[in-house]
């Protein structure tokens, strides 16, 4: 806690109380936070999205037949995990939109974090799968037509390319890591039509395979990244751009604020941040009083990020640690 002169009497009862707020206050200023966390949901576009990426894996499953070619198959599996990807993140967005009840007070937000997750996980899988078996096909090159792998790779390359440039602008961590299915298969795509120029001009056929593990890589490094955002925000983990010292100073430098501990920061979902924390006010002071503090505290929070703020007023009385952040210790309270 903060040095400062204990102007509090323990005997006075507390007026202390606890706020849930999701700030829309202007304050009295020129501008507003409308809108600032909305996160839409282009439901519609997944679903086009889901539909066309189907019609991708039948042509690229025709062609990968046909030609011989294992990254057009390689190309084809990652497809297979587009249509599940899209597939759950078009459920998820549907979830996320049933309204807060009381078995889930907060919504339906997280299932599109888990979606991401499986998705995440998914891509790593196959990413695997086609390394192991671009290995197997270094070691024994097989004669490929580069006709179909030019028809097939191309398909897989407009239509990824259109879809995943129509949603790469959305926030929504269950969007991106649609769309890094999509975008990374249009790299894919790309690679496959380069390699079947190659196999055309020079009947180098190892560069099949070689095309095919480097589409692995691609897949489990763009995975990799969506894996650990979704798996800190599982944990509850502080978000991405948030600082607890900036928070910790945003609170403190209101008036009448003499402390703040038992601090939590973490996502709801991509894009909504929530926070929870004790703020040490004068013990005297009326819950009226401590409403124009809080209603600064909210205000100062919106601009490092925090959406939704839950704060717990206490005086200088209060039976909890002081550390910045939970202590797991605390000391046991017996009520008869």
């Amino acid at each position: 806690m903060l040095n400062c002169k204990k102007i509090f009497d323990p005997l006075k009862r507390r007026d202390s109380m606890a706020t849930t707020h999701s700030h829309t206050n202007d304050h009295g200023h020129d501008h507003d936070h409308s809108g600032v966390f909305h996160s839409h949901a282009p439901i519609g576009k997944m679903k086009i999205a889901f539909f066309l990426t189907l019609v991708i894996l039948v042509v690229e499953l025709i062609g990968s037949y046909i030609s011989h070619s294992l990254a057009l198959l390689s190309d084809a599996g990652h497809v297979l995990t587009d249509i599940a990807a899209i597939g759950l993140s078009w459920y998820a967005m549907k979830q996320a939109m049933k309204p807060p009840n009381e078995a889930m007070t907060y919504g339906y937000h997280r299932s599109g974090i888990l979606a991401a997750f499986i998705n995440a996980l998914s891509l790593i899988v196959i990413a695997l799968v086609i390394g192991w078996e671009a290995y197997k096909r270094l070691q024994s090159p097989e004669p490929v037509s580069s006709t179909w792998m030019f028809i097939s790779a191309g398909v897989g390359l407009v239509m990824n390319l259109y879809l995943g440039l129509g949603l790469s602008k959305e926030e929504n961590i269950n969007v991106k890591s649609a769309v890094l299915h999509m975008l990374g298969d249009a790299a894919a795509s790309a690679g496959v039509i380069i390699g079947g120029i190659i196999i055309a001009t020079t009947g180098w056929y190892a560069v099949d395979p070689i095309l095919s593990f480097l589409i692995a890589v691609l897949i489990a490094f763009g995975a990799w990244k969506i894996l650990k955002q979704t798996i800190g925000i599982l944990m509850e983990g502080t978000p991405s751009g948030i600082s607890i010292p900036d928070i910790v100073q945003a609170i403190r430098s209101i008036k009448g604020v003499y402390d703040v501990h038992d601090l939590h920061a973490w996502s709801i979902t991509s894009g909504k941040n929530a926070l929870s924390c004790h703020v040490v006010l004068d013990g005297s002071m009326s819950i009226r009083q401590s409403q124009s503090i809080i209603r600064e505290i909210e205000h100062n929070l919106i601009h490092l990020g925090i959406s939704h703020a839950t704060i717990q007023t206490e005086d200088d009385g209060h039976p909890h640690k002081d550390a910045i952040l939970c202590c797991d210790q605390e000391p046991e309270h017996h009520h008869e």
